[in-house]
């Protein structure tokens, strides 16, 4: 299944993409997708749903973030073999984690704001997982069924933030709008192997990143294993997993996002995003 959160910011409602590419309202069937309907089943009670009974949704609307009320917003660095090459940065023995802010995390289409002071805000394609059921101390061959469905995440960062004033990452990860989540959450059994799913970024339709999953360090079932080794995962949690080469602080010379710039990106089977991005305007 394809799920998804359409409406106005804050107003969102639940919905369903079907097989011929309409949204269906799914209300009557679960009142959103939130930390709290996902602990509840929400995802095997509209399985059991035929989307041909459920009304249609005008297209062309704004499409919000797959899910609501996120606990933790968890991110994993340098994640890419390619990626960690070209920022002459050594392969991690173990995950790198930080945290994004979860309410940094807005729609796959919403404008993105470029921190004030910033000067070096950068793009990162990756994917991400959602929880769909607590995890604690989770082996790696049970953690597959802890996961709701995966999703495209654009990983904002700002790297003046993130790597030059001391501390840890999440100063140049988290601030507001750094997280577009979308469009759709999918779900596992919709991907044939999540580890071998095209990715790709374009800023003002110029290619920056291409990639596959195929290159990640440490790939999805280890990730939920490893988190879950040193905190509880609950229904909701987000974990975005790292992006591929491509990122503008490893271009020659270095190139990062300006006001009026548009980034757009996606995910074999998981749908695209854009974003136009602004200056911060006090």
């Amino acid at each position: 299944m394809k799920l998804l959160r359409f409406g106005a910011a804050g107003a969102e409602k639940p919905g369903l993409l079907d097989k011929d590419g309409t949204i269906r309202d799914l209300s009557s069937v679960v009142s959103d997708i939130t930390p709290e309907t996902l602990k509840a089943g929400a995802i095997e009670k509209i399985a059991k749903v035929d989307p041909a009974t459920l009304p249609a949704v005008a297209p062309g609307g704004r499409i919000g973030p797959v899910v609501s009320r996120t606990g933790n917003f968890i991110a994993v660095g340098l994640n890419y073999v390619d990626h960690a090459h070209e920022t002459n940065s050594p392969i991690p023995s173990e995950p790198i984690l930080f945290n994004k802010t979860p309410n940094s995390m807005i729609g796959p289409n919403d404008p993105v704001t470029i921190p004030k002071a910033s000067t070096k805000t950068d793009w990162e394609v990756e994917l991400a997982i959602v929880i769909g059921k607590t995890a604690l101390y989770v082996s790696e061959a049970d953690a597959l069924s802890y996961v709701a469905g995966f999703a495209v995440c654009h990983d904002v960062s700002e790297r003046a933030f993130q790597t030059e004033r001391g501390g840890q990452w999440m100063k140049g990860k988290g601030s507001p709008t750094f997280g577009p989540l979308g469009p759709w959450l999918v779900t596992p059994d919709e991907i044939a192997d999540v580890q071998n799913l095209d990715m790709f970024l374009d800023v003002n339709g110029k290619r920056c990143q291409t990639g596959n999953t195929k290159t990640m360090i440490f790939g999805v079932a280890h990730l939920v294993s490893y988190i879950s080794q040193f905190l509880q995962l609950d229904p909701g949690d987000v974990i975005t997993t790292g992006t591929p080469p491509g990122v503008g602080m490893g271009m020659k010379p270095p190139t990062y996002l300006k006001d009026g710039d548009v980034v757009r990106l996606g995910i074999a089977g998981l749908g695209e995003q854009q974003q136009t991005f602004h200056a911060y305007k006090g």
